[in-house]
Parts: structure tokens; sequence; C-alpha cells
């Protein structure tokens, strides 16, 4: 370590970070001047000082270091994965953190998105779907290489259809949306939200809104999108206009379609998995960033269906 401040941002309040990583590891920590010692059956030693390796270079960076961030750092140790790196923050949250790609398949989301107009994001819950779309499509905005953010989502979910809802159609769309606006919260105070919608360069709708519309100089995200039909999910596609980038995100164990009817999503990573200009990225367990209970009830439910 290079001194108190790496020290604070690896360690975490009341040295919180080094209790995490002894218990995920199954060591012994002991910290003697600058140089942290780890003890224990050699297997864990090897995980332990390569998740603590991965934080130190996090610390250094000017990552304040979380129990998430051990979590995640062991977990990749664990499976012999190259483990996050702090270089090349995407944003900061409104608290001044640094957001960044944390593992192998969100790493490979960026880049996708970086290099092609049209990137499918697949994933189970808590891989960071749309809350790394809503990052990288402000970064665009901030940068200047698109002009406006559209947000969308199928209004109809769970088998709800909006007539039956109560309320006027603002209060009946409002909750499939806000997911995306809490996104945006977190990047954005909620006041500067507000003046970009009305401004015009943040735009949040569903996703019948989008139909005849050609959008360009856009970045355009379509949430949820495994709820869509083939119908629908063509529309959608058919929008992208000139200087505009369209990123697609779902999670194909999570369809609330009729049995009947075919995911738009599934049949278009399917159609466009080797077209030019498009990626399809499957991001999977070992990609899920919410708490680390989030893993294990999906670990779950996939054992319940065998």
């Amino acid at each position: 370590m290079r001194g108190l401040d790496d020290r604070v941002r690896l360690f975490g309040e009341l040295d919180g970070n080094l209790t995490h990583l002894e218990r995920g590891a199954g060591v012994a920590l002991h910290i003697d001047g600058d140089e942290v010692v780890i003890t224990g059956q050699a297997q864990h030693v090897a995980i332990a000082a390569a998740a603590l390796e991965a934080l130190l270079k996090a610390a250094r960076g000017g990552s304040d270091v979380n129990s998430l961030d051990v979590e995640l750092a062991l977990r990749a140790a664990r499976d012999g994965v190259e483990a996050d790196a702090p270089e090349g923050s995407l944003a900061t949250t409104r608290r001044g953190r640094p957001i960044r790609a944390r593992t192998p398949g969100q790493r490979a989301l960026v880049e996708a998105v970086n290099n092609h107009t049209l990137v499918f994001a697949i994933g189970p819950a808590g891989t960071g779907k749309t809350f790394l779309a809503v990052v990288m499509a402000l970064a665009a905005l901030r940068a200047g290489r698109v002009h406006r953010i559209i947000l969308s989502r199928p209004a109809v979910e769970a088998g709800e259809k909006l007539g039956f809802l109560p309320g006027d159609l603002q209060e009946k769309v409002d909750p499939y949306l806000r997911p995306l606006f809490d996104a945006l919260g977190e990047v954005l105070e909620a006041q500067a939200v507000t003046r970009a919608v009305e401004r015009g360069q943040i735009e949040v709708a569903p996703l019948a809104y989008m139909r005849g519309r050609t959008l360009a100089d856009s970045f355009i995200v379509l949430d949820e999108a495994q709820n869509t039909t083939n119908e629908q999910m063509k529309m959608f596609l058919t929008r992208i206009g000139a200087g505009s980038r369209m990123l697609v995100c779902g999670d194909i164990t999570q369809i609330d379609l009729p049995a009947a009817v075919e995911s738009g999503l599934v049949a278009a990573a399917r159609m466009f998995e080797r077209v030019e200009d498009t990626a399809v990225v499957q991001l999977g367990d070992a990609d899920i960033v919410r708490h680390p209970l989030i893993r294990r009830i999906i670990d779950a439910y996939q054992r319940g269906k065998r």
C-alpha cells in the first residue's frame, strides 16, 4: 500500500472489507506495516491474494472499496478470471463513486456497445443490464456522440392490461417506467433529470410510443425486451436512424407473454447473432452485481425446474 489513503479506501470503515475477505476466502489476514499477511490453506490463500490484489488496484485508482467489490473480487478469483480493473470509469454516481464495468460480462457489454450500432444484452436479474445501459447512454450524451437519450419498455407486463388499471394514462404507465428513472437517478440529481426531460434530451416512454418514428442521433434503450412480440421487436429495431445507437436488454428467463407467443428478444438474438454491426452479449450468474443473495435465489429457482 502507498499510504493512508490507499488503506482507508481498501479496508473500509473499521476494516470491514478485511473481515469480509477473511470470511469469504476462509483465511486470516494480518496487517504488518504496509503489507497484508495472509495465512490459511494454500488454495484459500491464493484466492484471497488474487482478490486482494484486484481490490488494491481499485483503491489505488481512487475507488472506495465496499463489500460488493470484495464479493465480486472473490468470485473472480475463485473462477480464475481476471478481476475488475479500476480504469475506464463510465461515469460517477451522484455521490461521486466511479461507475465501471465490474465483471467480464459487463466489460464485454461495454466493448460491444462501443463497437456496434445495435447490441442485445441478455442476462438474469441483477447483472446490471438496465443500469449500464442508462450509464452508457448518459456518457454518450455528455460526450456529444448523440443529441438525446430514448429509454423505453413494453407497457404491459405480468399479464396486466393498462385498461384495467386505475388512473389516467400517465398514472398507468409510470410504474412500468419507474426502473428507468431510478437508474437515471443514480447518476443525475432529480432536478437534472427533470430539466433534461423538459429540454427533450431524455425521453422515457412506453414501447408503443415508438411506432412511426425515425430516431436519429440518439442512444436508444429498450428494457424488458423479453416481453415484446416479434412484431413489436421488428417495429422497434426499424426505428433506428442516422447517428444512433441501440441497446436492447432483457432476461429470457422472465418472459410474461402468453405461452403460444414467441418472445421478440429470443427470436432477434437468434437472427442477429451474425449480422454485421450487431452484437449479442450473454450475461450469466457470474455477472450478478446486486446483493449476493440474488445469485442464490436464481440458482434455487433453476434447481427447482430440474
